[in-house]
């Protein structure tokens, strides 16, 4: 199935197939290729528009009888971290950060796959091999980085995040760490640490995906104040879970083509 818009790029859906999220339900996703010189102004137009990078595509979720899936970013200016942030924080502090350019490494996969392994051993991803997950990293078109943590006095892998450098915030597509350390919070602590990155960028947003009310694989995300929902076309603050189950009824989701329709691309000649 193909929707499309005049000079634009073209847009497909996914076939369905059982939502990771909520029990019982089926995703499917609109997406859009990413390539060429355009690459780079349409990821910063839909990222701000609810949509996501996997590689060289833009995708969505477009579900028929859902819009639970909302996207969420941290405003970096208003954000406070709570107690426990500023525990994770200080439990971390043996950690240093080293940016570099989008590419694949042993250590890296082998912590990939420890990660995989531990916390996700049935998930869409647990088969994929080191080539799969060098193109994860480097098949890129955009300008993005792998943000390494590593111990100062070891030097030992602790944590990795694929980022996106937007051009207002940055967009952590994807993070693993070490599943041995459960207690450090390594999986806050890279998005309070990507937050002190914006920071010093002067980047105002931190993007962090998807949160699903009522999915407990995504709670964690509820945690972080100042957040931010696209929702209905716009970004709101986040409010309580209850204002959100409207989002998982039948009703909820407009036509696809109504959804292609409003999407608002930068112009190409720009």
């Amino acid at each position: 199935m193909r929707h499309s818009l005049p000079l634009a790029p073209q847009f497909y859906v996914t076939a369905p197939q059982p939502c990771p999220y909520l029990p019982g339900r089926m995703e499917r996703k609109l997406f859009t290729a990413l390539q060429g010189d355009y690459a780079e102004k349409l990821n910063d137009s839909l990222s701000k528009q609810g949509f996501r990078r996997s590689q060289n595509v833009l995708y969505r979720p477009s579900c028929s009888e859902c819009s639970a899936c909302l996207s969420a970013r941290i405003d970096v200016r208003r954000f406070e971290p709570s107690k426990s942030q500023r525990r994770s924080l200080r439990r971390n502090a043996h950690l240093q950060r080293r940016a570099s350019s989008p590419w694949a490494t042993e250590d890296q996969f082998e912590l990939f796959r420890r990660y995989l392994d531990a916390r996700h051993a049935d998930g869409g991803m647990a088969d994929m091999d080191i080539f799969e997950f060098a193109a994860m990293i480097e098949e890129t078109p955009i300008r993005s980085r792998v943000v390494e943590y590593s111990d100062r006095e070891s030097g030992e892998l602790a944590a990795v995040c694929l980022t996106d450098v937007l051009d207002d915030g940055l967009s952590m597509v994807y993070s693993f760490y070490d599943p041995e350390l459960p207690k450090a919070g390594l999986g806050t602590w890279m998005i309070l640490d990507h937050i002190d990155i914006a920071r010093e960028a002067g980047l105002p947003y931190v993007y962090l995906g998807y949160w699903v009310p009522g999915s407990p694989k995504m709670g964690y995300k509820a945690q972080f104040s100042a957040l931010e929902i696209y929702r209905r076309g716009r970004w709101e603050p986040m409010r309580s879970d209850d204002d959100y189950a409207s989002e998982t009824h039948p009703l909820s989701t407009d036509p696809i083509a109504e959804q292609v329709a409003n999407i608002s691309l930068p112009d190409s000649r720009a």
